[in-house]
């Protein structure tokens, strides 16, 4: 079983699940974005060359709120005080924006579910059926492989 890709590389789809995804419409998430205030953002580097950081200042520019996660991080990051779990944040959570690894979203997922957020968002490249269904069969919305700048500036 085998595939191209977009470079006409052959690519092998061997061991590879099907996934079964399905992101709220783009008015859904402008909605979403116009309603939310407060973003916990897994993943928050403290270098401002790396993606979560430079998408997170966006959003923070934009008015958002940003609450860094990051267990291992030392100073403030996008002048805000880390906390190492979402379980240390105080107060309600309006998306849970996450930059890490695909294989990491169940674990991240669950921890979600334990502080009642309302929206998990996986970034861009970022998707896992797992922790997509696990979310989905608690009622909550998910949307995975989107870029929350990119769809703040689109549904603005």
């Amino acid at each position: 079983m085998g595939s191209t890709n977009w470079l006409g590389t052959k690519i092998s789809l061997e061991g590879m699940k099907e996934m079964n995804i399905e992101n709220p419409s783009r008015e859904e998430i402008g909605r979403i974005l116009k309603k939310a205030k407060r973003i916990a953002v897994v993943g928050l580097s403290e270098n401002p060359e790396k993606t979560s950081y430079m998408v997170s200042e966006a959003m923070q520019r934009a008015g958002y709120e940003i609450i860094p996660v990051n267990p291992t991080a030392a100073e403030e990051i996008l002048g805000v005080a880390p906390v190492k779990t979402l379980k240390e944040i105080e107060g309600h959570v309006d998306i849970v924006n996450v930059f890490r690894r695909s294989e990491y979203l169940p674990g991240v997922a669950k921890e979600f579910a334990e502080i009642d957020a309302d929206i998990f968002w996986a970034q861009l490249g970022l998707y896992n059926q797992e922790a997509y269904d696990f979310l989905k069969e608690k009622g909550y919305t998910v949307i995975m492989d989107r870029c929350i700048k990119v769809e703040h500036a689109i549904t603005k």
